[in-house]
């Protein structure tokens, strides 16, 4: 007898004939015993006959299953009794004890059958399993390894069609959380029942696992978020297929889930480390750059006063190129010197030289230090009498409201004014700087204060974007936080805030007792 390899479930397993000709060949098998068993007749009795229809009905259960052994079972006992118990030949009974015989011979048979089909599809259960077991490892252990999404898509897809028998797509979430298939679908979906399985969420009168027309969403649950959707249709049409391999299913798709995960933190750890090295990088360029420049712009600058204080006097047009030399050396060296800060800031060498101090000091000193490059613009200042005193580096402070007042400079008409205002807020102090220029762009002001980021990339205003970066580094430094936004009335609005702390206490000298200065 000739059978031919299948696969049930995936797996490749011995298929047995169709129902009809396991019912002929079990009849046949029946046939030829009694034909073999005829000539020995006279030489055994009738019992040992018996035993060889019971070797036949054995090995039908063995060979071809339930159904067919229980025809050999009944065939085997009307066979015994036509061509073997007398009289032969005909179905009559002489001796009434030939039907306790074929009664034990016919239970026997049927019990025999019944129990050894079942011991071989135990055994091809037990198989099946054992194969697919291995199959599942071989597919977690080449998922461990995969370096890219479409290997784990590849992976996934062989080991669902190969072993479960099902189609698969594999989605996966865009930077907009749109799910897209790695590659061209092979199965069928539907983008919006995808999203609803990916989101957790169920559709009413449908499957509770999310199936609809025989196409099943399983989601890839991750540790902390859901990272894909896998969509899976049987080879065959059978949707009994799903249902009977639905706890395999789930294993795969949590499988997925964990590989697609490993790669989207792998892919972050590499983001992570390149924007550290390039930090590093860029900071010691611009650290090598600051320390090798400012020593000639110090000459520079030295060089421009001289000429300027020369003798003779120099001629109206030499002394106005003496004040452009000395004015852009200036700037240059105000531009490294920004530099030079944020590589310290960033590289973590600066130390904070805190002291108690009012605020309307360092405020003053900025002005006065920008007062060449403010020009005709007011600087209007708004203090409350009882703002406490606060702990800060003044010399850090004072550059923060350099940058912030030329920012406010460069980016608002000359004759238009500038505001500062404080104001206690909780346990922080709030210090907003105001101008009345054309703002900050609305998409811009999330990032301003990167690095070499300016709010008007192609501008002729002069500058490349490091004021705003070394305030909020400096700030942050000193437990605050800034920000900007737009003023209805026009401008932009930057606000930082400093901890109020716990000021020392200040006696008055004329509650002091005599004699004691």
């Amino acid at each position: 007898m000739i059978h031919d390899m299948t696969k049930v479930g995936g797996l490749p397993v011995r298929a047995k004939p169709a129902l009809l000709a396991r019912y002929l060949l079990a009849a046949l098998a029946c046939v030829a015993t009694a034909l073999a068993a005829t000539p020995l007749r006279h030489y055994f009795d009738l019992v040992n006959i018996v035993m060889l229809f019971l070797l036949t009905v054995f090995l039908v259960s063995l060979k071809l299953g339930q159904r067919p052994a229980v025809l050999a079972a009944f065939l085997s006992v009307a066979l015994f009794d036509f061509f073997f118990v007398p009289p032969r030949l005909t179905f009559a009974v002489a001796d009434a004890q030939y039907l306790l015989t074929f009664l034990v011979m016919l239970a026997v048979a049927l019990v025999t059958g019944q129990l050894t089909a079942g011991l071989r599809q135990q055994a091809e259960t037990a198989s099946l399993k054992e194969e697919r077991t291995r199959a599942l490892y071989e597919m977690a252990r080449a998922l461990s390894g995969a370096l890219r999404l479409a290997q784990v898509a590849e992976i996934s897809s062989r080991f669902l069609r190969e072993v479960v028998g099902v189609d698969s797509t594999l989605l996966i979430p865009d930077a907009d959380n749109a799910l897209k298939p790695l590659a061209a679908p092979v199965v069928w979906y539907e983008p919006h029942v995808a999203l609803m399985a990916f989101n957790g969420e169920k559709q009413a009168g449908r499957h509770p696992l999310t199936e609809v027309d025989g196409v099943r969403y399983y989601p890839l649950h991750g540790t902390t978020r859901s990272r894909g959707v896998v969509v899976v249709s049987p080879l065959d049409g059978d949707k009994t297929l799903l249902d009977e391999n639905h706890p395999l299913l789930e294993t795969v798709a949590s499988l997925i889930a964990i590989a697609v995960e490993r790669l989207h933190y792998v892919a972050v750890a590499q983001d992570a480390q390149v924007q550290m090295a390039s930090e590093r990088l860029r900071s010691s360029v611009l650290s090598a750059l600051s320390h090798d420049l400012r020593t000639p712009l110090t000459i520079l600058v030295g060089l421009a006063d001289s000429l300027a204080l020369a003798k003779p006097p120099l001629s109206r047009p030499q002394q106005e190129t003496a004040e452009a030399i000395r004015d852009q050396s200036l700037r240059l060296t105000g531009l490294v010197e920004n530099l030079l800060d944020m590589a310290r800031l960033h590289a973590g060498q600066v130390t904070l030289r805190k002291e108690w101090q009012p605020l309307e000091e360092v405020i003053g000193a900025s002005i006065k230090l920008l007062e060449r490059h403010l020009g005709a613009r007011p600087v209007r200042v708004e203090l409350p009498a009882d703002l406490p005193l606060l702990e800060f580096d003044a010399v850090l402070m004072e550059r923060v409201f350099c940058n912030l007042l030329e920012n406010a400079a460069k980016y608002s008409p000359a004759d238009s004014a500038i505001d500062i205002a404080a104001r206690r807020n909780g346990p922080m102090v709030e210090i907003a700087v105001s101008d009345y220029g054309a703002g900050i762009p609305v998409e811009q002001q999330a990032r301003i204060f990167a690095m070499f980021v300016r709010g008007a990339a192609e501008s002729s205003t002069p500058g490349v974007g490091l004021g705003l970066a070394i305030c909020r580094a400096i700030v942050d430094a000193h437990g605050g936080t800034i920000a900007v936004s737009n003023r209805p009335e026009g401008g932009a609005r930057f606000v930082f805030t400093l901890p109020v702390g716990e000021p020392p206490i200040i006696e008055d000298e004329a509650l002091l007792p005599d004699g004691v200065a």
